[in-house]
């Protein structure tokens, strides 16, 4: 048994598991600290992983060398690519997944982990000497020293439950919520908040009616979640199904507002907005007469559903009578009513880029302890903290993305920089560079970064390689090779696009929007060849190649951009200024500045508050 370790995290839930799996598997001897063993990776809420913006995320946490992208390829139930009618920049991976496989798997990934080792505890108490963290004492009266420490604890600190009047403790249903760290770190100068979430209703698929409901199939091509994934599915897949509340269910909710701890006064945190209760939607919408409801399996065998869109923490007798007038649910039976739950979080403005805390030394926060919701930004997170916890342990350069390369960049400069007044979750539209942090080419962004550090494998690197040639191969080719107009138009004219009037470049016809790389090759047997010669992944390289010749004067003017934006990333202002003492700004970009203490110019003209005029001050005092 050993009892010191480098890196110990707390909490094994999405970001915990990330973080726990990067350290270790950068040579850190880790240790990950769970209340229960048997929910390692536990989706809280809906059993899926991705959508809009966080699929995106995945798919980087996938290219950076973490598992969350495996696991759900491996548990995947459904899978469907959203915004197919959008570009390629809006387009997000989304998988429905087996709930009890997914656990399952990510903790055989980790008890097979070199260098990560598994207590199954609570950390009550921090060990913390002169704003430095050595280690952390559990409720058994274990100690356990180490020279990083992350925090990936999620809703379980001071955690409380409400299903209308009734209050239970605990961090998730039938589990207990941890005390003792939130007070601590209160006491070391941190600044501690509460936030709400809630989940909804659990049903039992046997008693509902699917003959009253929309079905919703998935998916089946060549698009995953994780790089290095080229099986087919392993699960028998399964539908959604679609259904609407309607005006009586309305009713009901209504009259059972007086006791809703969201709206008695009960509850007095701030809830998601983007993810609101079924209450919240019938008294911000009152004119609405129906909300659109999602009916989603927990499961490959189980017959238990999740009911996406009715979140709740009514009491139980108020959410059965509404869901009862819904005709598919008429003779409903469930497993468990849904709950809000009342958490503690970190500001996350104390945090520097690596996710360590300002104000004590080796100590990381990760996922929602920072006010983030969602598997995906919590994994996220725990990834980067994890490799900055080993980075810190051994003396090496941190690790830090910027927001022009990944999403997960723009996540925690969103955190860091600005702070949360809600639980943030991730959109595209929170990224100024949404074309080039496409789902489709996140390797091609990060897995050499990751590399060099030691994290990406030598066979994911090489893979990449790999692609990177055939890819690029294919759009060398279609930009040299001629086609003459004689030998094609009348095939053209039969896949509706308009012939030649002389001889083109290949790439011309692959730019049409009737086009693609595939129908071209049908008929240009050269572009075949040039196809036939990609051993592996055909359908990914030819995807990839596609949207970079299709989309290559959108993808180079925002590349400019975004050098030009780099330029102030590079312009560093930490510990440079007294800020109190800068008289030609304004009292409230004094306040922020020294709070934040920003990294760079461009990070102080991210904070909210921060006027241009106060950034060209600081310019100036700069001597720029």
């Amino acid at each position: 048994m050993k009892f010191n370790y480098d890196v110990i995290v707390v909490g094994a839930g999405h970001a915990g598991c990330e973080a726990a799996c990067a350290a270790a598997n950068l040579g850190s001897e880790t240790l990950l600290i769970t209340m229960d063993m048997n929910k390692i990776a536990q989706m809280s809420c809906n059993p899926a992983i991705g959508g809009i913006a966080k699929g995106q995320i995945v798919r980087e946490i996938d290219a950076l060398g973490g598992f969350t992208g495996i696991v759900t390829d491996q548990t995947a139930i459904q899978f469907r690519m959203l915004n197919r009618s959008k570009g390629p920049a809006m387009w997000s991976p989304r998988a429905q997944n087996d709930r009890a496989k997914f656990i399952e798997t990510w903790r055989r990934i980790i008890e097979n982990t070199e260098h990560l080792s598994i207590w199954q505890d609570t950390v009550n108490k921090l060990i913390i000497k002169e704003h430095t963290i050595t280690g952390v004492i559990t409720s058994m009266g274990v100690t356990f020293t180490a020279r990083s420490v992350v925090i990936t604890s999620g809703t379980f600190m001071n955690g409380l439950m409400h299903i209308g009047k009734t209050q239970l403790p605990g961090g998730r249903i039938s589990e207990p919520a941890s005390y003792g760290i939130s007070e601590q770190l209160k006491e070391e100068g941190i600044i501690v908040g509460r936030m709400k979430t809630g989940t909804p209703v659990r049903i039992d698929g046997r008693s509902v009616d699917f003959n009253l409901l929309t079905e919703q199939t998935g998916e089946n091509d060549f698009h995953k979640f994780s790089y290095l994934n080229f099986e087919p599915r392993k699960l028998k897949q399964q539908s959604c199904w679609i259904t609407y509340t309607n005006e009586e269910v309305h009713k009901i909710l209504k009259e059972g507002l007086p006791d809703s701890p969201l709206f008695n006064g009960q509850i007095k945190s701030i809830g998601p907005r983007y993810c609101p209760s079924i209450e919240t939607k019938i008294v911000t919408f009152p004119d609405k007469t129906e909300h659109q409801l999602f009916l989603e399996p927990e499961g490959e065998t189980t017959h238990e559903f999740y009911l996406n869109g009715f979140s709740s923490s009514l009491p139980l007798n108020v959410q059965l009578n509404a869901l009862q007038k819904i005709p598919a649910f008429r003779n409903i039976q469930i497993y468990r009513p849904g709950y809000a739950i009342e958490y503690d979080y970190f500001d996350p403005t104390q945090l520097k880029h690596t996710l360590e805390t300002k104000a004590i030394n080796g100590l990381f926060f990760a996922g929602q302890v920072n006010g983030t919701t969602g598997y995906e930004e919590a994994a996220g997170q725990g990834l980067i903290a994890g490799i900055n916890a080993h980075l810190k342990c051994h003396g090496n350069n941190e690790f830090i993305l910027g927001r022009n390369e990944a999403y997960i960049g723009v996540l925690i400069d969103d955190l860091v920089t600005k702070g949360v007044d809600e639980p943030y979750r991730m959109f595209t539209s929170r990224a100024e560079y949404r074309i080039l942090l496409r789902q489709d080419d996140a390797d091609m962004r990060l897995t050499e970064k990751s590399f060099k550090i030691g994290l990406a494998s030598k066979e994911r690197y090489r893979q990449l390689i790999e692609k990177k040639e055939h890819r690029d191969r294919i759009i060398n080719f279609s930009r040299n090779y001629s086609v003459k107009a004689q030998y094609i138009n009348s095939q053209l004219e039969q896949m509706g696009t308009s012939p030649l009037k002389q001889g083109v470049k290949l790439i011309d016809l692959i730019l049409r929007p009737q086009l693609t790389v595939k129908s071209v090759a049908s008929i240009i047997p050269a572009l075949q060849d040039q196809l036939e010669k990609i051993p592996n992944r055909q359908e990914e390289i030819i995807e990839a190649a596609e949207i970079l010749m299709k989309y290559e004067g959108y993808i180079e003017r925002e590349q400019m951009i975004a050098d030009k934006i780099s330029r102030l990333e590079n312009i560093r202002i930490k510990d440079k200024f007294d800020y109190n003492s800068i008289k030609q700004i304004s009292i409230e970009a004094r306040q922020k500045l020294a709070r934040i203490n920003p990294d760079t110019i461009a990070q102080a003209s991210r904070i909210p508050g921060i006027s241009p005029s106060d950034i060209n001050i600081l310019l100036i005092l700069l001597g720029r």
